[in-house]
């Protein structure tokens, strides 16, 4: 019953942002992401696709594919950079081409959600992609150079939970845990400073690795745990939020200057539009994230405050990496200039209104 349940639930987000009937000779674009339905990223793909054909009224036919079906995230993002397909939906990967892009995912910058849209819609958004109607941003600019792809929002998918298949309660029970970690430069470091052995495993065999006891556990946005049943497999939830996951939507920068300028727009507008459903909607994963995994035996748990002082220790000491011009007696070359700028711009924004 409740997979059936759980296909009713996919079905009907794939019919509320389906593609309206298109004529023959649409212009196909096709965007590739990592996720099942249901998922926050394949929601605003959904929503990108179902918003782009209503506003070329019909000039466009965007194609999903979610839930690397057109392989891994390393081989879709190659085949955006190189055109073979137009476009594609990211997470933490999209730093390989600009350190910087992981500075938004900085562990234990955002108290919440709320906090976290309102840095994103009052300046941080702007240095990754721009006004709505102007130019790229600071580091949206630097991005297209390097990796030959444009950023056109960004969006979340949720906060990192420690999801193992023991209880937490101090940051003790943490250490020497052997969790796995996505294979980026932030993300391991934290782990590191949080005591756990980290496990770079691709995320597609995280579920046979934790069948299998390569690992102990790992951390993933509710959306993640919740759509690939890693709850199954390591029942223990932990709230700490130490992480949250943004989401970049990437165009090939080559078709995206072919573009007519009112075409751009229309792109621009599709994304923004689907990135501000995206941030209603992730908050509506969660809740029924955790409803799921307790109905199922699982426990999802809140730890006490020294918890999460903890947690935050060791997220101060990744800002390191944009901070310092070396670290180890090495240039450092994940050196923001003015990152200590961005980091108190986000920061600023976890009380206000």
């Amino acid at each position: 019953m409740k997979r059936l349940s759980a296909f009713l639930c996919s079905f009907a987000l794939m019919a509320a942002f389906a593609v309206p009937a298109v004529a023959a000779d649409s212009i196909v674009v096709k965007i590739a992401g990592s996720k099942p339905d249901g998922n926050p990223q394949t929601i605003g793909m959904r929503y990108f696709a179902k918003r782009l054909g209503e506003l070329s009224n019909g000039k466009y036919k965007v194609q999903v594919f979610p839930h690397n079906q057109l392989g891994k995230e390393d081989n879709y993002l190659t085949q955006t950079r190189n055109g073979t397909i137009q476009m594609c939906c990211v997470g933490p990967q999209s730093s390989r081409f600009h350190p910087a892009m992981a500075m938004f995912e900085t562990p234990m910058l955002y108290e919440n959600l709320d906090h976290a849209h309102r840095a994103m819609k009052n300046g941080l958004l702007e240095l990754i992609i721009g006004p709505a109607k102007g130019q790229t941003g600071k580091f949206g600019q630097s991005f297209v150079e390097k990796s030959g792809m444009r950023v056109l929002n960004a969006y979340p998918i949720g906060f990192r939970h420690f999801f193992t298949k023991k209880e937490l309660k101090t940051m003790d029970d943490v250490k020497g845990l052997r969790m796995r970690v996505p294979n980026v430069p932030l993300y391991v470091k934290f782990a590191e400073f949080c005591g756990i052995s980290g496990q770079p495993i691709n995320y597609v065999d995280l579920p046979s690795a934790l069948d299998q006891g390569t690992v102990d556990g790992g951390d993933s946005p509710f959306g993640d745990i919740l759509t690939d049943r890693l709850y199954e497999y390591a029942p223990k939830i932990t709230i700490s939020g130490h992480i949250l996951v943004l989401q970049n939507t990437l165009i090939n920068e080559k078709f995206y200057q072919g573009l007519p300028d009112q075409d751009k727009e229309w792109f621009k507008q599709a994304a923004l539009e689907a990135s501000e459903a995206v941030w209603e909607e992730c908050a509506r994963v969660d809740a029924k994230a955790r409803e799921v995994i307790t109905q199922a035996g699982g426990s999802v748990a809140t730890p006490d405050q020294a918890f999460f002082d903890g947690l935050f220790k060791a997220g101060e000491k990744t800002w390191a990496m944009f901070l310092n011009e070396k670290l180890d007696g090495k240039d450092n070359p994940g050196y923001v200039p003015n990152a200590r700028e961005i980091l108190d711009m986000a920061l600023s924004f976890k009380n206000a209104k």
